[in-house]
């Protein structure tokens, strides 16, 4: 799914009307089948700007297209089936507590069931095979049934984004998907999104807050912050330097992303022996 925003400004729900907007005059291309990283400080916009693409906030001002199609005039049968064709994984999947996994991971296949087939796989869950290859990618196979009371936060997360794989979707918006997640979760996890997203053609954008991570794994990379993007670059055009300037003040949420300078060798001090 290819995406154009055109001087796109945006705000929350809750925000007052005279609120300066999280998202100022944003433009961006995605072309189909891209990856890309949106990286900045917090309260930049990342995840402001994912659900102003996925037709979960109305913008302010601006024009947003998916595949050619202004969002904003779509009738609810054309928006309903608009984001139907993408999927928004939220920092916090929304999984009932009560609910099986197998329940959870097989509700990304929601837009493309009828109601019918959705109240029954409630009850009875479709296509086991598919729920746990999907689960196993992200290393949950031995979670198939459990309760999703009973796993812990990165388990949870993992879980949400195990939904993708299932999802009849060609845009994957995914919002911080490593916050719960160690070092070693978290490779796996990128691997694991970058991979399948290209064997599927699968536009995939994604807010990071590991930078080293998003600079290792997205050709693409947005820096943005206080709603406005800093710049748009190929992540090896990406330079300490800007990362410095982008995290202004924020430099702890940095650490270990910026590039060492190279040691200097040490300069041999020549030795002034005394005239005899």
């Amino acid at each position: 799914m290819k995406i154009d925003l055109h001087a796109v400004s945006a705000n929350h729900h809750a925000a007052r009307q005279a609120a300066l907007p999280v998202l100022q005059r944003v433009s961006l291309h995605v072309r189909s089948g891209e990856q890309l990283a949106v990286i900045g400080p917090s309260g930049a916009g990342k995840t402001t700007l994912l659900q102003v693409i996925a037709a979960a906030l109305l913008p302010r001002a601006g024009e947003i297209k998916l595949d050619d199609a202004p969002t904003q005039s779509l009738s609810a049968k054309q928006l309903k089936a608009m984001r139907g064709r993408l999927f928004l994984a939220p920092q916090e999947p929304p999984l009932p507590p009560r609910q099986r996994v197998v329940t959870s991971v097989l509700a990304g296949r929601l837009p493309s069931m009828s109601l019918w087939q959705s109240l029954r796989s409630l009850v009875y869950p479709s296509d086991l095979p598919a729920a746990y290859a999907a689960l196993q990618a992200f290393d949950l196979g031995d979670k198939l049934f459990e309760r999703v009371d009973r796993l812990s936060g990165g388990e949870r997360q993992r879980v949400g984004l195990a939904r993708a794989l299932l999802a009849p979707a060609s845009l994957w918006l995914v919002d911080e998907p490593l916050s719960a997640l160690d070092p070693a979760r978290s490779r796996q996890a990128i691997q694991t999104l970058t991979r399948e997203a290209g064997s599927r053609s699968i536009t995939l954008l994604t807010s990071m807050h590991d930078v080293r991570t998003a600079l290792e794994f997205f050709p693409r990379i947005i820096g943005l912050r206080e709603g406005v993007v800093v710049f748009d670059l190929p992540s090896s055009q990406v330079t300490g330097e800007l990362l410095g300037q982008l995290y202004s003040q924020h430099e702890q949420e940095l650490v270990g992303a910026v590039p060492k300078a190279p040691a200097l060798e040490p300069v041999p001090v020549p030795v002034v022996l005394p005239c005899r």
